[in-house]
């Protein structure tokens, strides 16, 4: 099927849903009502609400149709099952945000980063800190670590825009997986420094070790969130239990 008119169906679908012309709890269309609508194949058609169900807009009902799930989040709320950069963040939140550059610098892997993070010991890496700062308040300190050898070239002006864009966009390296951690932590000097915690005394981390296509970890990252202003989201399907063998 052409990719085009699949990408095509699907932002418009989503864009009604997030626009509540399909709202909450509603269902969609027919499915020969959409086909006529877009003009598209029943195949074309069931992929896009397959993309849409898998991101937790959609879920079929046996016998009734495809009804709408999706509720908008909040405009702080971060989404836990993708991998997504800060800028596509901000940019899909609407909000107005500025990352500024603290600390830039390269680096080798010692034990104590190794055993956190899974970097050899002894490993080149560019140390990156920023702070990010939503509607004017410095909410996100984000300490990176990237493999020089994986990601040459970073320097301070990229990291000031989107490290991830240059990944794929300069480098052309695909960004496949990230396993993540979520934590509350006591707030260390460091964070009272940069961040505004207005009276907080801990913080949310965010702890994430990345992959390429090939399986390499090329980053770990903790990013240090002002608990008031953290919202994670996730959209989750219980597993079938497993049907014991017969005796």
């Amino acid at each position: 099927m052409p990719k085009a008119k699949f990408e095509g169906i699907y932002r418009s679908l989503r864009q009604k849903i997030e626009a509540q012309d399909y709202p909450y709890q509603s269902l969609l269309p027919a499915e020969n009502e959409l086909t006529c609508e877009y003009g598209c194949a029943r195949n074309t058609l069931r992929r896009a609400l397959a993309e849409l169900t898998d991101q937790g807009y959609l879920q079929p009902i046996q016998g009734k149709g495809v009804r709408v799930i999706y509720r908008p989040a909040g405009k702080t709320a971060f989404l836990m099952g993708v991998i997504e950069s800060f800028q596509e963040t901000i940019a899909r939140n609407e909000l107005h945000a500025v990352t500024k550059v603290v600390r830039f610098a390269a680096i080798e892997t010692n034990e104590r980063l190794a055993s956190q993070s899974g970097f050899l010991v002894g490993e080149p890496l560019w140390a990156i800190e920023r702070v990010r700062y939503l509607d004017g308040k410095a909410l996100i300190r984000d300490v990176n670590y990237f493999s020089q050898a994986m990601v040459p070239g970073l320097t301070a002006g990229v990291a000031a825009h989107s490290v991830y864009e240059y990944i794929e966009k300069t480098l052309h390296v695909r960004i496949a997986t990230t396993k993540r951690k979520v934590t509350v932590e006591r707030a260390t000097t460091r964070d009272e420094e940069l961040l505004d915690l207005d009276g907080y005394g801990s913080v949310v981390v965010v702890s994430n070790l990345t992959f390429n296509a090939d399986g390499l970890l090329f980053e770990y990252t903790q990013s240090r969130h002002q608990p008031a202003f953290f919202c994670f989201e996730d959209t989750a399907t219980r597993r079938r239990p497993a049907v014991p063998p017969n005796d």
